[in-house]
C-alpha cells in the first residue's frame, strides 16, 4: 500500500510541475528547499493535530 501512496503523490507532484511549467528534474535549491518542505509538513501534522486535540478537550 505504501507504494501505491507514494506513486499517488509522485504523480500529483508531477502534474503540478507540469501546471507550474517547471523543468524536471528541478534545479537543485528549488529541490532542496521542496524537500524541506515536505520534511516540515510531516513534522507540523502531528504537531496540529496534538494542539487541536488540546483545544478540544
Amino acid at each position: 500500500m505504501d507504494y501505491l501512496i507514494s506513486l499517488a503523490i509522485g504523480l500529483l507532484v508531477g502534474v503540478l510541475y507540469g501546471a507550474l511549467d517547471f523543468r524536471s528534474p528541478a534545479p537543485p535549491a528549488i529541490a532542496l528547499v521542496g524537500l524541506l518542505g515536505m520534511l516540515l509538513g510531516e513534522k507540523l501534522w502531528p504537531m496540529g493535530r496534538h494542539l487541536v486535540s488540546g483545544w478540544l478537550s
